[in-house]
C-alpha cells in the first residue's frame, strides 16, 4: 500500500512512519438518584492529529527551511490548511484518504546526530470548524392612521408603528473563476491547482470529475496536461 502526505497544498517530502488521530469525545457522566450512573451525549470535540514529519537537507527537492517557512507562516498568520493523507494500492488504484480542515497548534523541531543533516519536526494539527455570526436587519415604518374623534372642537390623531426584522445569514464570498482550462506545470498538484481556481484545495475532486479521460489517479498529474477546471457557483 502506498501512502502520499499533502499539508499546505505541498506534497511532504516523506511520508510518515506513523500517524495519530485523537477523536475528543465531549460526553458527560451524571449520577440520577435511584438510576445509578447516565451517560450525557454530546457533540464530538475537535479531532487532533499528532503528525511526525522529516525534512531532508541533501536528497529533498527542496530545502527543510522552506517547509518550516511553510509551517511559522501558516502559525502566526493564524490561518488553516487542508491535511490529506491517501492510500492507494500498489497498482495505482485510490482506496480512501483523510480529508480535513486544520490549524496548526503548535509544532517542536528536532535536529538529532542519528539523522544527520536532516531535520525532524512533529506537528500538532487541530480541526478547525467554520462558523459564522447572524446579523438582524431592522427596518421602521411608521404608518400614520387618522382617527376623527369629534369632541367639542378637538381632532385627536393615533400613530402605529410597524417594525419588520429581516434576518440573513453571513457567508463567505467566492471568488471562483468561469470555467476556464490550466496546463499542469512543474510542482503541481491537484490540490494546489483546485486551491488556486475553486479557492479551496478540497474541492480537487471537482476537478478529478471533470477530466476523468485524462487523470486516471488524482495523486498523479504530469506536466503538460491540459484541465479543465469546472465552474463553481
Amino acid at each position: 500500500m502506498s501512502y502520499k502526505c499533502y499539508l499546505f497544498g505541498q506534497l511532504m517530502p516523506e511520508t510518515p512512519s506513523k500517524l495519530t488521530v485523537k477523536i475528543k469525545g465531549k460526553n458527560k457522566t451524571l449520577e440520577l438518584l435511584n438510576e445509578g450512573e447516565i451517560n450525557f451525549l454530546r457533540t464530538p470535540g475537535l479531532t487532533e492529529i499528532t503528525l511526525p514529519l522529516t525534512f531532508p537537507m541533501l536528497t529533498g527537492s527542496r530545502r527543510p527551511e522552506y517547509y518550516l517557512n511553510l509551517l511559522e507562516k501558516t502559525k502566526t498568520g493564524r490561518s488553516t490548511t487542508q491535511f490529506i493523507m491517501t492510500r492507494t494500492t500498489p497498482n495505482g488504484r485510490l482506496l480512501f484518504d483523510t480529508n480535513i480542515k486544520v490549524s496548526v497548534e503548535d509544532y517542536t523541531i528536532t535536529e538529532s546526530a542519528t539523522n544527520g543533516l536532516d531535520v525532524s519536526v512533529e506537528v500538532n494539527l487541530k480541526q478547525y470548524r467554520d462558523y459564522g455570526t447572524k446579523t438582524i436587519k431592522v427596518e421602521t415604518e411608521a404608518k400614520k392612521t387618522t382617527a376623527a374623534v369629534t369632541q367639542q372642537t378637538q381632532t385627536q390623531k393615533q400613530t402605529t408603528t410597524t417594525k419588520t426584522a429581516t434576518v440573513t445569514k453571513e457567508r463567505a464570498t467566492t471568488t471562483a473563476p468561469k470555467a476556464t482550462t490550466y496546463t499542469v506545470k512543474k510542482g503541481d498538484t491537484l490540490w494546489g491547482v483546485a486551491k488556486k481556481f475553486l479557492g479551496n484545495g478540497a474541492k480537487y475532486n471537482l476537478i478529478f470529475n471533470a477530466n476523468k479521460d485524462k487523470i486516471k489517479n488524482p495523486n498523479l498529474i504530469y506536466v503538460g496536461q491540459t484541465f479543465t477546471i469546472p465552474q463553481v457557483k
